[in-house]
């Protein structure tokens, strides 16, 4: 005969079954993704975001990692095409052989060494040697003190063909030599064909600049038109006021400086005349 359950006995039996479910529960729970273990790294640099969690039911799922944000497309560098001071640059650089030739001649046919010619111009050996081998462009105040030492004009160093006859200067082959910051520009309005006793140049200057110029060979002398803007030109311990539509004839051989006192550029004509035909 089967003994009957006792009522003691039921509780007992109840607890087991739930301690089963438990662990039942345990077990799924376990298999389910966890949630604690260690912490998941952010970013491509492996860098911990927040040390190692408290596990709570296994090794805890990386999350995922954050998606990088998109990097800034670098700037173009600037090329300075088209623009006027690389266009001036260009201008100097096609001059360099011309000017290089005509400074080896020049220099040989008056007996100079570099040494010599760099002791009586002030231009260094280096720079000498470095512009008769069409290797470097010289600025307008290198080419004043070169010719200066060597008694030539100007053109006498950029002169590069002769030719009879009219002559149609097209502005866009117009050679233009600079100052070494940019902010003083010449335009030779004449042939660079042969050395000449008066020579016709453009000249520009930007707001707030100042162009210093040496003393030109003796006898030398300045005749100039402010076209657009002001200027105020140093001479012989004088200051002349030019406003637009103003002219001025001075002696160049001394030392002398050109400023532009506006905001807007200054454009002048200059006719320079030298005492004798040399070169």
């Amino acid at each position: 005969m089967k003994k009957k359950a006792s009522a003691s006995d039921k509780p007992a039996r109840r607890d087991a079954s739930a301690t089963a479910r438990g662990t039942s529960g345990a077990a799924e729970a376990s298999s389910a993704a966890p949630t604690g273990g260690t912490a998941a790294t952010s970013g491509s640099s492996g860098a911990p975001t927040g040390g190692t969690a408290a596990p709570t039911g296994g090794t805890a799922a990386p999350t995922a990692a954050p998606a990088a944000a998109p990097a800034a497309a670098p700037a173009a560098a600037p090329t300075g095409a088209g623009t006027p001071s690389s266009a001036a640059a260009q201008e100097s650089t096609d001059l360099a052989p011309v000017v290089g030739a005509n400074l080896r001649r020049l220099r040989t046919r008056r007996g100079l060494s570099l040494e010599r010619l760099a002791q009586i111009s002030g231009v260094s050996r280096a720079m000498l040697g470095q512009i008769e081998l069409g290797q470097s462009a010289p600025t307008i105040n290198v080419m004043w003190k070169i010719a200066r030492a060597l008694e030539v004009t100007f053109s006498a160093l950029i002169s590069a063909r002769t030719q009879s006859g009219a002559l149609v200067l097209r502005s866009a082959d117009s050679k233009i030599l600079t100052s070494k910051d940019r902010t003083f520009s010449s335009r030779a309005l004449f042939p660079f064909d042969e050395p000449r006793r008066v020579e016709f140049y453009e000249l520009r200057l930007g707001a707030g600049a100042t162009e210093e110029a040496d003393a030109h060979p003796p006898g030398t002398s300045e005749n100039l038109v402010v076209t657009a803007g002001t200027l105020e030109i140093d001479v012989s311990g004088d200051t002349h006021q030019l406003e637009t539509g103003d002219s001025i004839l001075f002696e160049a051989d001394t030392p002398h400086a050109y400023r532009n006192t506006g905001r807007v550029e200054a454009v002048m004509y200059l006719v320079m005349t030298y005492a004798e035909e040399i070169g």
